[in-house]
């Protein structure tokens, strides 16, 4: 018989949740940025900048807007979908704790703001594919790219598959901010990790109801 989990619906970030794609993602905002004829900082600066959107980085960061960020993108996949993608770790501890969650009666999915396309090919590759119910995602033409707009997908799609508790129960797990805030939009608390490209400061101030500082911690949190 199943274990019980904390959570009846456990929704999971991707970057910096999952696996590590920091240097994937930088080489191609690097290719797009040298492309355009862009300066850009350092790879310890850009680290910051993950986690958002790519058109919010590119906006936010880089000054650009409209046609300017549609090349950026279609210029980082170029670079990215052929070699990035796979530039690419499964942290350590991550296999052990889903497979752990999956003797529980948890209902494990993915909410990411990469495209779907990308993040299916990734969890595919890693053999992590098959811990999760649902893989919700961007839409490669730049709809569905807000954290709280895949969320929403995400709950639409194990709503019509019957995963979906009639007493809700349902927590996100993320290490940026932009997983918070997007979970909160939804009424959903978010647990925070802090192997990933955000701080406990930052999850903290947008409203993690908890801070995993390992998966081994985090675990415990969602099966006590």
């Amino acid at each position: 018989m199943a274990r019980s989990s904390r959570f009846p619906v456990i929704l999971f970030d991707l970057d910096g949740t999952l696996t590590d794609s920091a240097a994937g993602i930088i080489n191609g905002v690097r290719y797009a940025l040298d492309a355009l004829g862009i300066a850009h900082p350092d790879d310890a600066t850009m680290r910051t900048f993950l986690g958002p959107p790519l058109a919010d980085t590119f906006s936010t960061h880089f000054g650009m807007s409209g046609a300017q960020i549609d090349e950026a993108i279609a210029l980082y996949r170029v670079q990215y979908h052929d070699v990035g993608l796979f530039e690419n770790d499964v942290y350590d501890g991550i296999p052990e704790l889903l497979t752990a969650l999956d003797d529980t009666d948890a209902v494990l999915a993915v909410a990411t703001s990469k495209p779907t396309y990308s993040a299916t090919r990734i969890l595919e590759h890693f053999d992590l594919a098959r811990h999760f119910a649902f893989v919700g995602g961007a839409e490669l033409d730049g709809t569905r790219h807000h954290k709280a707009d895949v969320i929403a997908h995400t709950l639409d799609e194990l709503t019509a598959l019957r995963l979906v508790p009639a007493g809700g129960g349902i927590v996100m797990v993320g290490d940026r901010e932009h997983d918070v805030r997007g979970a909160r939009a939804h009424g959903i608390p978010t647990i925070g990790v802090l192997w990933g490209y955000g701080t406990e400061p930052e999850l903290v101030a947008a409203g993690a109801i908890d801070i995993a500082s390992t998966p081994g911690h985090l675990t415990r949190l969602l099966t006590a």
